[in-house]
């Protein structure tokens, strides 16, 4: 379990074995069953534990707590929420819009708050989000994003003051916004399980679910029969509710510690975490023991929605983001990049996340798109809210019931999503070459309804 990713070889080296919590034994009877012991899986037990202490809850995971997308992350505990504001406004209003950014700003010093209290030992900074512009039509960007945000979400500062933020090449300027905290991951998810354990919930590791039903779930050790149930899967939904979302590849490569020499230069002293504003996705931070951890998208979809280890790492997406690192460090050595590794996320078919509840108690959220430590919290709240029957304003924010259509049958669905991935990097070579925003770029947002 150690060798899956950077994050997971320190909980070892803390202490933490990674070895499996005992299965579930038999047949039994729980208030509620949650499906997957990720973020989205946790945060619902837990705060289902804080809101009712007397609740039988379990929660059922085929691997170990943190296993997936929760442990091997990129440590953004962000306010970013995976559907546009202008989508959000398109979609469902300018009020609803602005609830729900309002809200997603909120979790992630709701998320800070129960790290405090639960002394989740998790590396939590919070030093806002620098997305760089390192070429014109990145610089127009930046000026749009945030002229069309609030002043407490996005702030534009000239290319002095984005470089003694984050010490890049080529910076003209950057967008900065406060709402985020450097994280280590699996540190994270590691300290909320046990947090659950702490308030009453059992965690059953090694237990693979079958189906979920609305007030059952069948699994290969035993059903859990409920009164209500959560499916918290994320990407490996696809296996139980078929083309719900598309599991995408994102890989990361982190640097051994850095010295001081090299900090002094790229900066990132307050805790920052950092971006810039090209098509592909990139994103980084400075670890608490000065390591560089930078990934980013490019790797494969693959066919019929497979998930398999082998995917979890692609030399030719490693090799990319090296070059990608070092273009914006170039202080950077071969020899310092010493881990990389990967993993699925979960991508809907309108770009636009979901939580919800039925009247006869099926819960689900996901569809982050990336931008799920934060989101996941919010998910996990509005669904103990849901289950709780509580008033709460949680759960009149807009992405409450939301569901995305299906993605297509394949081979249609191999040759979309692919084809996206191949556009976002045409597009930023069109930048490269024109100075200009990409219309290729444009007309695939549209496409997405972005």
């Amino acid at each position: 379990m150690s060798s899956l990713s950077l994050w997971h070889e320190q909980v070892v080296a803390d202490g933490d074995p990674l070895a499996p919590r005992p299965p579930l034994s038999g047949d039994t009877e729980a208030d509620v069953c949650v499906v997957g012991a990720g973020y989205t899986g946790l945060w619902t037990a837990y705060r289902l534990l804080r809101g009712d202490p007397g609740l039988r809850v379990v929660v059922v995971e085929r691997e170990v707590a943190g296993f997936g997308a929760s442990g091997r992350n990129g440590g953004w505990c962000s306010a970013l929420f995976p559907a546009s504001a202008a989508a959000l406004t398109r979609r469902h209003g300018a009020a609803a819009a602005d609830a729900m950014r309002a809200a997603m700003r909120a979790t992630v010093d709701d998320v800070g708050a129960v790290v405090a209290e639960e002394g989740i030992a998790c590396d939590w900074r919070k030093g806002g989000t620098v997305a760089l512009a390192r070429t014109p039509a990145q610089l127009v960007r930046a000026r749009a994003e945030a002229a069309e945000s609030g002043a407490d979400e996005i702030a534009l500062v000239g290319a002095t003051e984005a470089t003694a933020l984050v010490g890049a090449s080529n910076v003209l300027g950057a967008t900065v916004t406060p709402h985020c905290a450097r994280i280590q991951p699996a540190r994270l998810a590691r300290g909320l399980a046990r947090a659950v354990e702490r308030r009453g919930g059992c965690i059953a590791e090694g237990t693979t679910a079958l189906s979920i039903g609305p007030r059952q779930v069948e699994t290969d050790r035993g059903v859990v029969r409920a009164r209500a149930t959560v499916r918290a899967t994320e990407a490996w939904s696809a296996g139980l509710a078929a083309r719900s979302v598309a599991p995408v590849y994102s890989l990361i490569v982190a640097t051994r510690p850095l010295p001081a020499s090299f900090w002094d230069v790229a900066g990132l002293a307050g805790g920052q975490t950092f971006t810039d504003h090209r098509h592909l996705i990139v994103y980084g931070q400075r670890t608490a023991d000065d390591r560089l951890v930078f990934g980013g998208r490019g790797a494969p979809y693959h066919w019929r929605s497979q998930i398999r280890p082998a995917f979890d790492r692609d030399p030719r997406v490693f090799a990319g983001l090296r070059a990608a690192a070092t273009g914006l460090f170039p202080a950077l050595r071969p020899d310092d990049f010493t881990h990389a590794w990967g993993g699925p996320l979960g991508i809907p078919r309108d770009w636009h996340a979901g939580v919800g509840l039925t009247p006869d108690g099926a819960g689900w959220a996901g569809g982050y798109v990336g931008d799920g430590v934060a989101t996941s919290h919010l998910a996990g709240a509005t669904l103990a809210a849901l289950i709780l029957g509580r008033d709460d304003p949680l759960t009149t924010l807009p992405w409450v019931g939301h569901r995305s259509r299906r993605w297509e049958p394949e081979p249609l669905r191999w040759l979309l999503v692919n084809a996206g991935l191949r556009l976002m990097t045409l597009a930023d070579g069109e930048e490269r070459l024109t100075r200009r925003p990409s219309v290729v770029a444009a007309s695939l947002s549209r496409a997405l309804g972005g």
